[in-house]
Parts: C-alpha cells; structure tokens; sequence
C-alpha cells in the first residue's frame, strides 16, 4: 500500500512539476513579450524626438532666412536713409540733372575709395526724349569696393539704373592678387528727369 501512495505522490510530483514548467515558460514567454513591447515603444520615443528636432531645426533655418530677409529691408531702409530725396533727378534743366547725375556717381565713387577718371554725360541723345539722362563713368577703385558702390548707385535716391558695366583687370594685378587690386571700370549710368517745380 506504501508503494501504492508514494507512486501517486510521485505521479502527483510529476504533474506539479510540468505545470510548474508549463507557467514558467508562459512567465519567460510573457516577460520576452513585455521587454520587446517597451524596447518598441522606448524605439518609437526615440524616433519620434529625433523627428521632432528635424523639424525644429527646419524652422529654425526658415526662420532665420526670414529674419535675413528683414534684415536686408532694413539696410535697404538705411541707404534710402543716407540718400534722401526723390525717386527722380531734379532740376530746371536737363544739363542740370545731367550734373547732379554726375555728382551722386562721382559721390558714390568716393564714398568707395574710388576715384573718377573721366566723365560724359549724355543730355541730347535718344533717350532724353524718353525723360532719361545718361552718363558714362570711367573710374578706378578696389575690386571688393565695386559691389558696395553699384549697390549705393542702385539702392539709393534718386533711382539710377546701370546700363552698361566694363570691369578691366591690369595684367599685373590679374597676376598677381587680383581679388584685392585695383580696377578700371567703365559704368553706364541713367536715371529719370523731372523738371523742378
């Protein structure tokens, strides 16, 4: 009888056992579940705040460029500043606006370091009929300055248009460092008249 009961304990010890053995594969199982779950979402999270500064940093540059934009307007409102006046060239007389032509060009030079070899204001030709006056500019100056002088001409007032722009480089300054040489450039200038009142 003795047999009897310890072959059921033991049987009874076998079926403990593989259920035992049975929960603990569904309790490995589960917790393999659960850690992949959170790895996925902690992998998701991480994704997600990466696109996120992306996208910040997308704006940030829009933004930037924006405010660029602002600033150009302003420095544009500053060179208006510096040349008041009207849009057009004044004076009684057309040699009058010729010589005031001539002035703001040759103030626009100077204010560059540059300096105006030689000049020839245009107040008889076809397009004086039109209401324009032009010039033609012979001037030497330091290449850096050459933008800083056609955007004074072109930004400021009176509105001066540039027809014509000859840059020559001396063979000894191409040779040598041409970026910070001096250069002769031969400018074709013109800007509307209106008689003063």
């Amino acid at each position: 009888m003795s047999n009897i009961v310890s072959a059921a304990g033991i049987g009874s010890g076998n079926a403990v056992a593989r259920a035992l053995s049975g929960s603990r594969l569904i309790a490995v199982t589960l917790y393999l579940a659960v850690t992949t779950g959170l790895v996925l979402m902690a992998g998701l999270s991480i994704a997600d705040v990466f696109a996120h500064r992306q996208a910040l940093a997308q704006t940030s540059d829009l933004l930037d460029q924006l405010r660029g934009r602002k600033g150009a307007a302003k420095s544009a409102a500053a060179s208006l500043a510096e040349h008041p006046g009207t849009p057009f060239l004044e004076g009684p007389t057309v040699t009058v606006a010729g010589a005031n032509l001539l002035q703001r060009v040759a103030a626009a030079v100077g204010d560059v370091g540059g300096s105006v070899q030689s000049s020839q204001v245009d107040v008889s030709g076809a397009q004086t009929k039109d209401g324009f006056v032009a010039l033609v500019v012979s001037c030497e100056l330091e290449q850096p300055a050459l933008q800083k002088m056609l955007y004074d001409l072109e930004a400021g007032m009176p509105f001066l248009f540039v027809d014509q722009l000859d840059v020559q480089v001396p063979q000894t300054t191409a040779l040598a460092d041409a970026a910070t040489g001096r250069v002769r450039v031969i400018l074709g200038v013109s800007g509307q008249w209106q008689p003063g009142k």
